[in-house]
């Protein structure tokens, strides 16, 4: 019986509970559900499209060394080539900064930006070849801080 009466007694406890509950007149409009942030994914796009190009940019130097690496037979033909990529090499130079070495350490230049110290090593560590464009690492990709290897 004691049973009973308690959970009469809470039936009408959280119905008068329920009663007392203060219903708003005009319900909120619902929000826009929360959609992904766009600029994220647009930086990421651009992060990735500047990789292409960067690596674009180095499979074309690299024709460019073997071009002019390999012996021709043709001297009319190595002339207009050798001449061709002289052209194009003098003026990609002329728009970057050279880095200056470090006397008496190997493999380590000045930035022309800030004169930091920099390794010129790969990730396997082999020297990069003079004359290569190089990114500071100093700066963020962002800022596109690209000079020369003496």
């Amino acid at each position: 019986m004691n049973l009973n009466l308690f959970t009469c007694l809470a039936a009408i406890g959280c119905m008068v509970l329920a009663s007392c509950y203060p219903v708003p007149d005009n319900p909120p409009a619902k929000t826009a559900a929360k959609t992904p942030d766009k600029t994220a994914a647009a930086e990421a796009q651009k992060l990735k499209d500047q990789e292409a190009a960067r690596k674009r940019d180095k499979e074309k130097e690299e024709i460019a060394q073997k071009d002019n690496t390999s012996e021709k037979t043709d001297n009319t033909t190595e002339r207009s080539t050798t001449e061709k990529t002289r052209g194009s090499t003098e003026t990609k130079k002329d728009s970057y900064p050279v880095a200056t070495r470090v006397p008496g350490k190997e493999n380590c230049v000045l930035s022309p930006y800030n004169s930091k110290l920099i390794r010129t090593l790969n990730d396997d560590d082999t020297p990069i070849p003079s004359g290569s464009l190089v990114r500071d690492p100093s700066y963020p990709a962002s800022e596109k801080k690209f000079f020369r290897v003496p």
